[in-house]
């Protein structure tokens, strides 16, 4: 009776007051005892199963990290959305173990984008908004680029496994090496410390092979890139290096063209100051700018290549001036900016020697040859005073004066009534009122001051109506200059009109002068020892003071010292094809030790020409 009253219910409760392990076990009946065991059997066997098949829903973590020795990562979203994910990039050994022996069908085995020699890249499926494992202290923030299901929201997926300390802004990126923030696309294999602006960036860090992240899909307003832009390289980006330890920005530029325009901007920025005329000459195997024999417009005087030179290293080289990079002349881009404008020089046969040099460059840039030609229709440019070059696509011309010393070459009577040539160094020369409009002009004068009529100056200079019994040729130049100056300034408009002086180019005759035996011709090389270039030209120095008195500014072309090194660039003994009988007798006697052969030295004076020009170009924008 005693053992009977222990269990009696008590308010219809049963009490348990010895209940013993062993009586939990102490089944009557074997039916009883094999359905305990089989449903602790089925228990066991659930738990195992949801142990490692981990539920790829972010908002189910119950057993997702069992067996794993990571921490989750709670991440909240712009849009209030929470996300949880785990803290390193290595998933459960566990889950790759059930993964072998159970194969899913899940857009994961589809879309198995991996980089060779790391882990493969996980990609979400459809409809599931999942980030993929980030690493401690990180923020995901960037457009969806996975397929997102109806309101849902994605930020910065799909992700492949990223290390620790890292902020990830854009996608797709797979994985990164550790201390770096990534920002759109694309970017290329960046170093550690590093913070890049761009993506899509499949894997980065050293000794990796970069693959092709596949292109997802999305229901977002979003545009993803096709496959082929996310592969293109990286243009020259833009670095701030804020120091050691820090992070450095590097920016792509918007395409090809900004990258383009950005170079050629900067490129012109760094010639503002930059002393253009001091440098030295460089061998570049890309020159010369046009093909030898290629441009029938040079004169024969200039034609040393049809004239039976031997020897054509002296077309490959290219001025380099110390402080800055003179840009190749683009003819094209020339053409473009003298559209519907006038280029004209006013000078001697060495501004002739420099229009031609022009002429044949902007010529070989045009595709359709006949389309340039001489307005006249002459193809022979020595016997007439000017000369234009018509191009007719650009509607632009290119034209030259006869002005060897820009002021009038003159006659007069003396007591005898005998006509007598004389120089008026106070007229300046005819036809300036034709070229005085003209969008940019290229002066020059300095060779025809060194003929024995000049040099000698006797009964040959005129003012008024009076002509000097003797006058120093100095003095004649200075007064001859002024009186070019005094016109520019009274006729040019210098809002219209862009002025150049190109300065004096050296001559180079050897054992004589020009008509006394003067010779270049065993020349095949620059002078490289700054020793042996001559002094500066005292009507050089008294040019630079006539500018200075000027109200017009005027841009000197000061290519004497970059011509004085140039020795071998003459046409020497293959100015012509045929020589007369006299010639035939001495031919080394007859030489052009003055003039250039083209291609030649006249065509870096272009190029600097060129590059004034874009200076000038650039300096107008910033005015705006």
């Amino acid at each position: 009776m005693a053992d009977s009253t222990k269990y009696i219910p008590i308010n219809n409760r049963t009490l348990f007051p010895e209940l013993k392990l062993k009586n939990i076990f102490s089944f009557r009946t074997t039916i009883t005892r094999a359905f305990v065991y089989i449903f602790v059997a089925i228990f066991v066997a659930v738990t195992f199963f949801l142990a490692f098949n981990p539920s790829s829903d972010p908002s189910s973590p119950w057993f997702t990290n069992i067996f794993t020795d990571t921490s989750i990562t709670t991440t909240l979203k712009p849009n209030g959305t929470t996300t949880i994910s785990p803290s390193s990039d290595d998933r459960s050994h566990f889950s790759s173990i059930y993964s072998y022996f159970f194969p899913t069908n899940s857009s994961e085995s589809n879309q198995n984008s991996s980089v060779s020699g790391s882990r493969p890249l996980y990609l979400d499926p459809p409809n599931v908004v999942q980030d993929s494992p980030i690493g401690s202290n990180q923020s995901s923030i960037g457009p969806p680029v996975s397929q997102i299901g109806s309101n849902r929201t994605a930020i910065g997926s799909p992700l492949s496994p990223i290390g620790s300390n890292q902020s990830t802004i854009g996608s797709p990126v797979s994985q990164i090496g550790s201390n770096r923030t990534v920002i759109g696309s694309p970017v290329t294999e960046i170093g550690s410390n590093q913070t890049a602006i761009g993506a899509p960036s499949s894997q980065f860090g050293s000794n990796q092979t970069n693959k092709e992240v596949p292109k997802l899909e999305t229901e977002s307003n979003n545009t993803v890139k096709p496959r082929e832009e996310l592969n293109k390289p990286v243009p020259t980006s833009l670095v701030n290096d804020t120091g050691s330890g820090s992070s450095q920005i590097v920016e792509k530029t918007k395409g090809d063209n900004a990258e383009k325009k950005q170079g050629i901007e900067y490129l012109v920025k760094n010639l503002v100051g930059c002393d253009l005329f001091d440098g030295e000459w460089v061998m570049d195997e890309s020159y010369p700018l046009y093909e030898p024999g290629s441009c029938s417009l040079i004169d024969e005087q200039f034609n040393c290549f049809n004239n039976g030179r031997p020897d054509l290293g002296f077309q490959k080289y290219k001025w380099k001036p110390k402080g800055c990079t003179l840009p190749r002349l683009d003819g094209s881009k020339m053409l473009n900016m003298l559209r519907g404008k006038r280029l004209v020089f006013v000078g001697d046969s060495l501004n002739r020697n420099m229009w031609e040099s022009l002429i044949c460059i902007l010529r070989n840039s045009v595709q359709d040859k006949t389309k340039v030609y001489e307005a006249s229709g002459r193809h022979h440019f020595r016997s007439e005073a000017s000369y234009a070059f018509v191009f007719k696509d650009y509607n632009c011309t290119v034209e030259f004066f006869v002005a060897p010393f820009l002021v009038q070459e003159w006659e007069t009577k003396d007591k005898n009534g005998t006509k007598k040539e004389t120089l008026r160094l106070d007229l300046i020369s005819s036809y300036s009122e034709q070229y005085k409009t003209a969008d940019v002009i290229v002066f020059n004068t300095g060779h025809w001051w060194t003929h024995d009529k000049t040099a000698k100056g006797q009964d040959y200079y005129q003012e008024g109506s009076h002509v000097y019994k003797e006058l120093n040729v100095l003095e004649a130049f200075r007064k001859a200059i002024t009186t070019w100056g005094i016109w520019v300034d009274a006729n040019i408009n210098p809002t219209k009109t862009s002025v150049f002086f190109r300065g004096y180019s050296a001559s180079h005759f050897s054992g004589g002068q020009w008509n006394s035996g003067g010779a270049c011709d065993h020349e095949t090389e620059p002078i490289k020892n700054t020793t042996y270039l001559t002094p500066y030209p005292d009507k050089m120095v008294v040019l630079e003071k006539v500018f200075k008195g000027m109200k017009t500014g005027v841009t000197y072309l000061n290519v004497t010292r970059l011509t004085d090194f140039r020795k071998d660039g003459h046409p020497s003994i293959y100015r012509k094809q045929h020589y007369t009988a006299e010639e035939q007798k001495s031919p080394l006697h007859y030489q052009d030790c003055s003039h250039w052969c083209l291609p030649g030295v006249p065509d870096a004076w272009n190029e600097i020409l060129y590059a004034e020009l874009l200076v000038k170009q650039y300096q107008s924008q910033q005015k705006m």
